[in-house]
Order: C-alpha cells, then sequence, then structure tokens
C-alpha cells in the first residue's frame, strides 16, 4: 500500500484500490486531492485493469473542506490554478483506457460528487445520499461537476440537484441515472471488486484499452469519425488474434 496525505493507493490482482480520507467525512484538502505525479504513477503500475475508487470508512467524501478553500483565498494562493490541477487530475482519471468504479457508501457531495461522477461506474450503497450543497455556500461545482452530472442525467435534474442544493438518497439516483447499481452497504466494496474481476478477468489489456477507447470516442468524436475508430480497432484486434491463433496451432 502506498500513502499520499490521506489517500491510500493498493493493488489488488489487476484492480487498483483508491481510498479516499481522513474519516469520517474524507474532506478534501485541496482540488488537487493527489497530486497529478503521484495519480500517473500509481495508474501506471503493470498490468492494470482497473480502478475501485470508494471513501475510508462509512463515507465516500463530503467534498472539499470549504474552511481551507476560503483560507487560501485569504492567503493570497492562486485559487483558480489549484481548481484546474483538480481538473486536471480528474481529467486523467477519466481519460484512463481502463474503467473505473465508484464506489459509494454514505455521504457523497460537492468534490466527493465530481470524483464520482469522473468514473465510467456508480455503484453505490443503500445508504447512499448525494448532493451538489455548493449554492448553499454562495459557489457552484467548479471540478467539471457542472458538466459531467448533464452527461449523466437529464439536464432538469442536474439543474434541480445543482441550484436547489438538495440531498438525493440511492433510489432516486438511481432514477435519474446518476447511479448504476444499488447494493447493500456491508457488500459494497466487494460488488464493485467483483464487477470490476468480472469485466477484465481473462481479458487482454490491449482488448480492455481498445474497448474503453471507442466507448470514450462515442460521446466526443463525430458519429462517422467514432464508427471509423471503432472499425480500425475492430481490424486491428483480428489481425493480432488470428495470428495468435495461428501461433498456437502450428
Amino acid at each position: 500500500m502506498e500513502r499520499y496525505g490521506h489517500i491510500d493507493w493498493e493493488m489488488k490482482g489487476t484492480t487498483g484500490v483508491l481510498s479516499l480520507g481522513p474519516p469520517p467525512e474524507n474532506l478534501l484538502a485541496e482540488p488537487e486531492f493527489v497530486p497529478l505525479e503521484h495519480m500517473i504513477k500509481w495508474t501506471s503500475e503493470p498490468g492494470l485493469k482497473g480502478i475501485v475508487i470508494h471513501g475510508q470508512g462509512k463515507h465516500f467524501s463530503a467534498g472539499a473542506d470549504t474552511k481551507n478553500l476560503f483560507d487560501f483565498i485569504s492567503q493570497g494562493k492562486d485559487l483558480e490554478a489549484m481548481m484546474n490541477a483538480g481538473k486536471e487530475l480528474l481529467h486523467h482519471l477519466e481519460s484512463l483506457d481502463i474503467p473505473l468504479i465508484a464506489a459509494v457508501s454514505g455521504i457523497c457531495f460537492g468534490g466527493g460528487l465530481e470524483i464520482a461522477l469522473a468514473c465510467h461506474i456508480r455503484i453505490c450503497s443503500d445508504n447512499a445520499l448525494f448532493a451538489f450543497p455548493e449554492v448553499n455556500h454562495g459557489l457552484l461545482p467548479g471540478l467539471g461537476g457542472t458538466v459531467r452530472l448533464q452527461e449523466k442525467t437529464h439536464a432538469g435534474e442536474a439543474l434541480k440537484m445543482i441550484l436547489g442544493g438538495d440531498v438525493i438518497n440511492a433510489g432516486e439516483a438511481m432514477q435519474i441515472g446518476l447511479a448504476d447499481l444499488i447494493v447493500p452497504k456491508s457488500e459494497l466494496l466487494s460488488s464493485s471488486l467483483g464487477l470490476m474481476e468480472k469485466m477484465t478477468r481473462d481479458r487482454p489489456l490491449e482488448v480492455i484499452n481498445a474497448i474503453m477507447k471507442v466507448m470514450r470516442n462515442a460521446r466526443t468524436l463525430p458519429r462517422e469519425e467514432a464508427m471509423a475508430e471503432e472499425t480500425r480497432l475492430f481490424c486491428e484486434l483480428a489481425v493480432k488474434e488470428a495470428a495468435r491463433r495461428a501461433t498456437e496451432g502450428s
């Protein structure tokens, strides 16, 4: 296991497990809660096929430590640069060519929800609570949450959460597309690790990488360009698979 501040990283087989801390609320001391160079090192582990992010203790994360945030301003620090560093960290995670699962229990607010939204799948416990409470502090989500929430839900639902500042439970999160699966709290981490293993076990890393690329292309590229890239990667994998089978058969 490795640690930066209160954030832990360890490998469980081919799955990396990122644990947010410190409990109980797992508040984020800075927008860049782990320096990008550390995260790049961790996510470059040989054989890494997927990542599960969860919170230490009973909560995922209550988001930013607002006291720190306002202290940064009073100290004359460049808050915009710090926020951009946090966005770059989440962009790095979201853009990895491996799947990310957020295992959400208890509170998932603000910056914590922005971390969960940067993951490809969100599995939550039956006691999970989601909110963007920034409006109650005269703020708004600043790490890409306004964009990612609208990508996952209807724009109206996103507006109600962001402008209303309301808390929604696991069932409501499922209804609006924010959560993908609800499991008992006692089974949350094991279910998340189990799903990751099911998706990646015995799958060559190059196949996982290719699938993640085409899934991302479908969201980010023009339709015809995304389809062309899908066909190109299919043919590339088929040629390699044909060569492998020919070698085994010889």
